[in-house]
């Protein structure tokens, strides 16, 4: 296929103009859809934008409705094929696109493109599905501002009116309703998503319920966001910064799984009871937003005595001293929650249900099991007294030549044999797996605790940020009189990483790389300012709940706020808006329209001096009649209607009437009516 030859913008037939300007609106508007479309699609939507650009450009017959059924038909077949169903968002989503680049095909009346309208601003709906974030949100305002002034161009009239003249006028559309959307947004009730929730910041990294090693140190190159936290008071050290996630007691050799629930323990509400929690000094009160997680059990700082009330879910506790929600959390979501840093918990005397931490699978690991029977029995150690176990295991790595790395290689079936006694290269997960292996084929009961640990040292407008490279394992083990006692294995290998929460962080990126070693300040501002206004977007829009819509209302004065009220109170702001759009309809229903206006001027003028001029009559026309009736005398006045014919309906014509050529024409008419007829 030949291109056709580009004429320039400035030269294009107004038609071709308007439809190549709404093709691109139409290709930005379906761009940051690509990551979720099937190739077909994407390839399909390509190839019929541009051979609709094509025919725009060389005025080209439109294919026939047959043609286009047929490819309707293919691209179906395909959604069914590539989804199992035309039912759903995924699908939904797919025909939609094909729809609307489809329907740029049948461009021939107005109506057409009205239907092209509504299914883009449909499409810009459905970005929100996937994300809510900042750049997303942006690019569809764009995509919006584009559609309305497409929008503007089909009402305008004939001629040329300029894209700049359409596009500021959309403008001002979209700011004239801007705070009836603010107020909506502000008082309409929260409702979730009709097709499932967007998953904004869901890392293809992230916690799990289960643990192979190699697995956090997987997380731990992932630099995106997983929560921020605020405090009220003074913030805990780094090295008491523990947030709680799943914790692992089942090991079949290879992966570490959570404990069995034992039957007839249901869910409980407190902590005390189910996890037999004993807290000792102040609770320290704290708010979390915490990015979308897919997994039930919330990170929470330890010991969290209080339930997170997250909207929509329900939250238990569970006797690993940790909080789960009813669900996975797919959302980002925001609460309240108070801490105690001095705590025990678990049962200080031995129980049946400590079995199952003292387990280990046979013929995995021989080597380490038999080292560590020979180092208890060498040593004098036993498991009634695991706390002096526990500070020899933890001097022998600090003196063991042991290293902590992100990279510490590939390990076989026998894993923890081959990091603790020949490779002696690990990351968290490593010395925790094999601190618990040590415990339990001594007898002590132990367990693995994933979560985070630490949090970026310097707050970001007022919350410490914990990213995915904070991700962290450390070891439980059970001792009489105490209950469960924490060993971090890491802070003896790598006590920067606990106490100064100093993490390793894989290589950085090209653009990255290079900024940093120009300025690296300048890398950590530009990234701390972008976190900030990310952060703030979160706080203020996304996480705009139910709760904060009657927090507004005591505000403003509602003593006990409920939704009758919040129902009334958007009604009357509704009802006010509708009277005073009522009020302005009637107002701009009485004004003139100034080409009108001055059309009216100038024909008046004109039967002043007995010549006849119709309102329907355009500037030629009236021109062409004072020639004939008034010859050169009315030379002035018919050059002041071809300027004026010039000026409203050429190309790049003024937006507004020139009130000196209205004052020409009038001096003129009273001129000719002062003069004597010869």
């Amino acid at each position: 296929m030949i291109l056709p030859r580009w004429p320039g913008w400035r030269h294009l037939p107004r038609e071709s103009r308007d439809t190549l300007f709404l093709l691109g609106v139409i290709a930005w508007t379906v761009l940051p859809h690509v990551s979720h479309l099937p190739e077909w699609c994407i390839a399909l939507t390509s190839i019929v934008l541009i051979w609709r650009a094509a025919l725009a450009l060389t005025s080209g017959a439109l294919p026939g409705r047959w043609i286009l059924i047929a490819v309707l038909a293919i691209a179906a077949g395909l959604t069914l094929w590539s989804y199992k169903t035309l039912l759903g968002k995924e699908p939904g989503i797919t025909l939609a696109v094909v729809l609307m680049a489809l329907k740029t095909l049948e461009l021939r009346a107005r109506r057409d493109a009205f239907v092209v309208f509504f299914l883009g601003f449909f499409l810009i709906l459905t970005h929100f599905l996937y994300s809510q974030t900042l750049p997303v949100a942006a690019a569809m305002l764009v995509s919006v501002w584009g559609l309305m002034t497409a929008l503007v161009l089909a009402h305008m009239p004939v001629g040329q009116p300029s894209l700049r003249q359409a596009s500021w006028l959309a403008a001002r559309t979209a700011l004239l309703g801007a705070p009836i959307m603010a107020l909506l947004f502000v008082l309409f009730p929260r409702i979730g998503p009709l097709w499932g929730v967007p998953q904004d910041g869901i890392s293809t990294t992230g916690l799990s319920n289960s643990l192979k090693l190699g697995s956090v140190a997987e997380v731990a190159q992932d630099d995106s966001i997983a929560l921020r936290m605020r405090f009220d008071g003074t913030p805990p050290p780094p090295q008491s910064m523990y947030l709680r996630g799943p914790v692992l007691s089942r090991f079949d050799g290879t992966e570490w799984r959570p404990a069995t629930p034992r039957p007839g323990a249901p869910a409980a509400m407190s902590l005390e009871s189910v996890a037999n929690l004993r807290v000792a000094g102040q609770p320290l009160h704290y708010e979390i937003t915490l990015e979308p997680l897919r997994l039930s059990t919330i990170p929470l700082l330890e010991a969290t005595v209080s339930p997170p009330r997250i909207e929509s879910y329900g939250v238990a506790a569970r006797e690993e001293l940790v909080w789960v929600a009813d669900r996975p959390i797919f959302e980002r979501v925001r609460f309240e929650a108070d801490a105690y840093a001095e705590f025990r918990h678990g049962p200080i005397r031995p129980t049946e249900a400590l079995a199952q931490f003292r387990e280990l699978p046979s013929g995995y690991n021989p080597r380490t099991v038999e080292w560590a029977q020979r180092f208890a029995s060498d040593n004098g150690f036993d498991a009634n007294d695991p706390a002096r176990l526990v500070r020899a295991l933890l001097q022998h790595i600090r003196t063991g030549n042991y290293s902590y790395t992100l990279v510490p290689g590939t390990y076989g079936v026998n894993a923890i044999d081959e990091f603790w006694l020949d490779q002696r290269e690990g990351f968290c997960e490593h010395y925790a797996a094999s601190f618990v292996v040590i415990l339990r084929a001594i007898g002590v009961p132990a367990r693995i605790v994933t979560g985070y640990q630490g949090a970026e040292g310097i707050p970001v407008d007022g919350y410490y940020i914990v990213r995915q490279s904070s991700a962290h394992a450390w070891a439980e083990y059970w001792q009489r009189g105490i209950g469960w006692v924490r060993a971090d294995p890491t802070a003896a290998v790598a006590p920067d990483r606990i106490n100064g929460s100093r993490r390793l962080v894989p290589q950085p990126s090209l653009v990255a790389g290079a900024i940093a070693s120009m300025s690296p300040e300048l890398l950590a501002q530009l990234r701390a300012n972008w976190e900030t206004l990310n952060n703030r977007w979160n706080q203020w829009v996304l996480s705009y709940s139910r709760g904060q819509q009657l927090n507004l209302l005591k505000n403003v004065g509602f003593k006990s706020p409920s939704w009758e009220d919040l129902t009334l109170l958007l009604i009357g702001v509704l009802s006010t808006f509708a009277l005073g759009g009522a009020a302005w309809a009637w107002y701009d229903r009485h004004r003139t329209d100034p080409w009108t206006r001055q059309m009216d001027q100038l024909r008046r003028s004109m039967q002043s001096i007995g010549v006849d001029a119709a309102p329907h009559e355009p500037p030629r026309t009236l021109a062409d009649r004072l020639r004939s009736r008034l010859g050169p005398r009315a030379g002035t006045m018919t050059a002041l209607l071809d300027a004026l014919e010039r000026q409203r309906y050429a190309r790049g014509g003024a937006t507004r009437p020139d009130p000196g050529l209205t004052r020409r024409f009038k001096a003129e008419a009273r001129r000719l009516r002062a003069a004597p007829q010869g």
